[in-house]
């Protein structure tokens, strides 16, 4: 049996992109430098015009799944941070956002196979969300590291899969859906 797991050295090979929802950028512009404070600490050229990092805007946190699940479907990413904010206000309209944003970037990541970082603060008043991007803490850093380990460890992983289930299409998720294909093949050959 092995033991894998990530690590935030040896940053030179990766490949991220940020998705940022424009929507309450007062937030969201506060979680983006501490998520670039990370990456280049530990690495990660973020110059906009450098080789490691693509930035996308895009106009509110309800937008960033959709365009988060064609970055990773690129192959061109180690990883796909994606940075907004939901602020509770008088309606249910929190509720939805929130709720479909969460769901979003979880499947684009089960989808792919690429790691997808939900960085999108949900808070119930502004001071909350200041709060946790940059006034007490800033857990754009924190995204930043979770993407820096997950990258790390499915580089790892992908060697070990590639041996177990041949890839259609030189990236993880067409091992993974390999895989699914060959399953659901021998299941059905045992059943004629």
């Amino acid at each position: 049996m092995a033991v894998f797991e990530g690590s935030f050295t040896q940053t030179e090979p990766l490949h991220f992109a940020l998705v940022i929802g424009r929507f309450n950028d007062l937030v969201t512009t506060k979680l983006l430098e501490g998520c670039q404070d990370c990456l280049k600490r530990h690495g990660i050229d973020t110059n906009p015009h450098g080789s490691q990092v693509d930035y996308v805007w895009v106009p509110g946190s309800f937008e960033v799944p959709l365009v988060a699940r064609q970055l990773a479907m690129s192959g061109s990413y180690d990883a796909i941070i994606c940075l907004g904010a939901v602020i509770r206000g008088q309606t249910p309209h929190f509720d939805y956002v929130s709720s479909e944003v969460a769901k979003g970037i979880s499947a684009a990541a089960f989808q792919t196979g690429v790691p997808v970082i939900f960085g999108v603060l949900t808070a119930d008043t502004m001071q909350q969300a200041l709060e946790r991007a940059g006034i007490k803490s800033n857990h754009g850093w924190d995204y930043a590291m979770n993407a820096l380990e997950m990258a790390s460890l499915m580089r790892q992983l992908r060697p070990s899969l590639k041996q177990q289930y041949p890839p259609n299409s030189g990236t993880l998720a067409g091992s993974l859906k390999s895989a699914s294909l060959n399953n659901i093949s021998a299941e059905s050959e045992e059943k004629v």
